[in-house]
């Protein structure tokens, strides 16, 4: 009587064992989907949080595994493939920065080239002055430099003499219309 009451509740609870292992690992299956979607890294602990099952049903479960092992080889492929391709757009963006890095050393080459002559040219006129110059050339150019700033010290104070004898001119026009405008009133008056 124990054998055949507990055959019944035994395929019972198998049927229902598995049952819940097809709910969960339909769950596992929609979690890989979803980390795929959201491009997160597929992992077991983050698939076993997603899909609200343990770790350990994941490795006990052959199914499981066996679809969460696909999953970790295609995530590995595609993470290999990122990988390849952020290493060709890091290789072109050094190639392009060396790139620009050539440029603009020869550009500042060239610019240290220009300066170089620059500077040659500017020596070889300081020589030539320096040596271009007798005493008596300087002594001449000194006293042409003295004089002219005595002549510039005259017209200075001529210039200063002038705008006094214009300030005061205008202000003698401005007493002279005040008198005219007096006078004319006292016409009127009258």
């Amino acid at each position: 009587m124990t054998t055949t009451a507990t055959a019944p509740r035994t395929a019972a609870a198998l049927a229902a064992r598995r049952q819940k292992a097809e709910a969960a690992l339909q769950r596992v299956r929609e979690a890989i989907a979803r980390l795929r979607r959201e491009k997160a890294q597929v992992s077991v602990a983050a698939l076993a949080r997603r899909a609200d099952v343990s770790p350990t049903f994941l490795y006990d479960n052959p199914e499981a595994r066996a679809v969460v092992a696909k999953a970790l080889a295609e995530a590995g492929e595609r993470r290999s493939r990122m990988l390849a391709e952020q290493d060709d757009e890091r290789e072109a963006t050094w190639r392009e920065r060396a790139l620009n890095a050539e440029d603009a050393l020869k550009a500042a080459h060239a610019e240290i080239l220009t300066q170089r002559t620059r500077i040659g040219e500017l020596r070889g006129r300081i020589r030539d002055l320096q040596t271009n110059w007798s005493e008596e050339s300087i002594e001449r150019i000194t006293t042409e430099n003295t004089s002219l700033k005595q002549r510039v010290r005259q017209l200075t104070a001529g210039n200063r003499t002038l705008d006094e004898r214009l300030t005061a001119a205008r202000s003698n026009l401005r007493f002279q219309d005040r008198r005219i405008a007096d006078l004319e009133a006292r016409l009127t008056e009258q």
